[in-house]
């Protein structure tokens, strides 16, 4: 839930990116005597969305931000600031650890119940998503499209997943988006800085039992951080007591887990066996 005071930052240009991008937008909108619904018209969507924008009380999509690139001739300034107002979809306790994620040199993750957003395609993201009858559903869907971005850089980070086997086993969105999600998976695992393992079900307790959690590394040596996911939200830890346990914990799943190969095989045979 949204306190009043950030509500009150999220509207205030000085702090809020997503307000600097409202007020350029009246500014550029007005330069050019064009109304609202003109500007609508060229998106096209309905007037009181452009309203709402300008107040920064919702996020503009991508198209939204290209086209008032092309219709104020901006040379791209309102596409550049998008990646960075997306981030508003998410809660305001969630966003530092994306900032953290961003410059992260190598994360590590483990998951027991459903594939890590980083490794999500769109329509599995959105069957996740939806179960939370979100208003700003696509909003929050383009944000997790966009962390990805991190894994197709020139200098991407290292990704090592765990997850469990009941991650592939669950039905989200249906066969075909289960099928297509674990191909996705599939074509990760052979990228050379992304490792996928997964905890066979055969393996009933583990060191992760308690949840899923990110440990973040960072190149220049700074402290790694701990993210541990939880309800109603999750929570960053960089005590080194904690990040301790975590590392070990992590070392403990990656002995309980397949090997990479093996979890190939396992994710191959899952899809076809209950999605082909």
């Amino acid at each position: 839930m949204t306190t009043e005071l950030e509500y009150e930052e999220k509207r205030d240009p000085a702090v809020s990116t997503l307000a600097y991008f409202g007020k350029e937008l009246k500014l550029c909108r007005d330069g050019a005597r064009m109304s609202q619904q003109e500007l609508a018209e060229e998106v096209p969507c309905h007037h009181t969305l452009i309203n709402k924008i300008e107040t920064a009380v919702r996020i503009p999509s991508l198209h939204i931000a290209q086209t008032c690139d092309r219709v104020f001739d901006t040379g791209g300034t309102f596409e550049r600031m998008w990646p960075i107002v997306i981030k508003y979809a998410f809660p305001s306790w969630f966003r530092p650890f994306v900032d953290l994620e961003e410059q992260a040199s190598v994360i590590r993750n483990f998951e027991l119940v459903v594939v890590p957003g980083l490794l999500q395609t769109e329509a599995y993201a959105r069957a996740i998503l939806s179960t939370g009858r979100l208003e700003n559903l696509e909003d929050v869907v383009a944000a997790r499209m966009q962390r990805q971005h991190i894994l197709h850089r020139i200098h991407r980070p290292r990704l090592w997943v765990i997850m469990e086997e009941a991650c592939l086993r669950r039905p989200v969105g249906g066969r075909d988006v289960m099928y297509r999600q674990i191909q996705h998976l599939i074509r990760a695992s052979e990228e050379p800085r992304t490792v996928i393992q997964v905890v066979p079900s055969r393996v009933a307790v583990h060191a992760g039992i308690a949840g899923p959690f990110s440990l973040l590394s960072f190149e220049d040596k700074s402290p790694d951080v701990l993210y541990s996911d939880g309800f109603p939200q999750g929570h960053i830890r960089a005590l080194s007591e904690d990040v301790a346990i975590a590392e070990w914990a992590y070392d403990l799943l990656r002995a309980d887990a397949l090997s990479t190969a093996e979890s190939v095989k396992l994710m191959d045979k899952i899809a076809k066996e209950l999605y082909a």
